[in-house]
């Protein structure tokens, strides 16, 4: 290998620098058993440790699935403290299980959920920046100055959070049953995050994050659910398969439920004979044995309302000593009745 002296080391940089020589381009290329064109081929950045295996349409479908069981929990919650409590998803993404146990605060109420007809754990959190005011809350407090402790909860506060979360559990198996009837329920709480490990860290976890808001207070609750737990029902998760399963729900269970109970729904019917208009003057000079004129005919047929609206044409008569109207057909939309 020759070596260069310092003037052809300045001439070189020289040269570099007016334009006389070009640096090289590295050749890309693509290893393969088969050999193709490096510009026909589409190259994508791949992150090893954060692998995407969870489709957009299925993240899509998981989004819209909890934002379901947000409402549903807000309504419970808001009813079970007697104040205005907004649940709503924030954030939707998957992440590797230690990204996510790094993010969390300690301590916190960390609980580990269990589903009938899943294998694994599911990991629901809930900060304690919204534990400790609905701790408040229930005791009768008013959480306008409260204090949020830096230490875990109690046993007796963790018996009074567990109510909440027991309601949390409820709208979330409510929100899964349109995929698969699940029933969830906690198997442990615990205050460190870092002492719980139901999956390995480079594990792919879906995590839906949700703000809870309560009058002057707001808090965040995080919902884990590791990949290889849901993997089973992941393909009815899709967007399509979804909210076909919703109309077919719709169309089918929904619309005979409907008609069983309108079936039974009682509707008013009325026989209108004839209807004018008068003045307010006239009307206060009726008396018994006044005659009010119409423009009807007396033998013209009857319009029968259900309820306010114009259905029916028919004759007035006597049925078994009763008043009785016979139809005789619809009235079509272009009838002056």
């Amino acid at each position: 290998m020759d070596i260069l002296d310092q003037s052809e080391v300045d001439k070189l940089l020289a040269a570099v620098v007016t334009g006389g020589v070009q640096e090289a381009r590295a050749e890309e290329r693509v290893f393969s058993r088969h050999r193709r064109d490096s510009e026909s081929v589409e190259i994508r950045s791949y992150d090893f440790k954060r692998p995407e295996r969870v489709s957009k349409d299925q993240m899509r479908a998981l989004q819209t699935l909890h934002e379901s069981f947000a409402r549903n929990f807000g309504a419970s919650l808001s009813g079970f403290l007697r104040t205005i409590v907004e649940v709503r998803v924030a954030t939707c993404e998957q992440m590797t299980y230690s990204e996510f146990i790094s993010g969390l605060p300690n301590p916190t109420s960390f609980n580990l959920i269990e589903a009938d007809g899943l294998d694994g754990q599911i990991c629901l959190e809930v900060s304690p920046l919204i534990v400790y005011p609905i701790i408040d809350r229930l005791l009768g407090g008013t959480s306008h100055d409260l204090f949020i402790p830096q230490r875990p909860m109690t046993q007796i506060e963790t018996r009074l959070i567990s109510n909440v979360t027991n309601r949390g559990l409820a709208a979330l198996s409510e929100a899964w049953e349109s995929i698969r009837k699940l029933t969830f329920k906690i198997a442990a709480t615990e205050s460190n995050p870092q002492l719980v490990q139901i999956v390995p860290p480079n594990e792919v976890v879906l995590v839906v994050g949700c703000e809870l808001k309560m009058a002057n207070r707001a808090g965040t609750m995080n919902l884990c659910i590791p990949y290889n737990v849901i993997e089973p029902v992941m393909e009815a998760l899709s967007a399509q398969s979804w909210f076909a399963a919703n109309r077919n729900a719709r169309t089918d269970e929904t619309q005979a439920v409907v008609s069983a109970q309108l079936a039974g729904a009682s509707v008013s019917v009325t026989g209108v004979l004839a209807e004018t208009t008068i003045t307010v003057a006239d009307l206060k000079e009726l008396a018994p044995g006044d005659l009010i004129l119409t423009e009807k005919p007396a033998v013209a047929p009857v319009v029968v309302q259900i309820g306010s609206e114009k259905k029916f044409l028919a004759h007035l008569g006597q049925y078994r000593g009763s008043r009785a109207l016979r139809v005789l057909r619809r009235v079509k939309p272009g009838d002056r009745v």
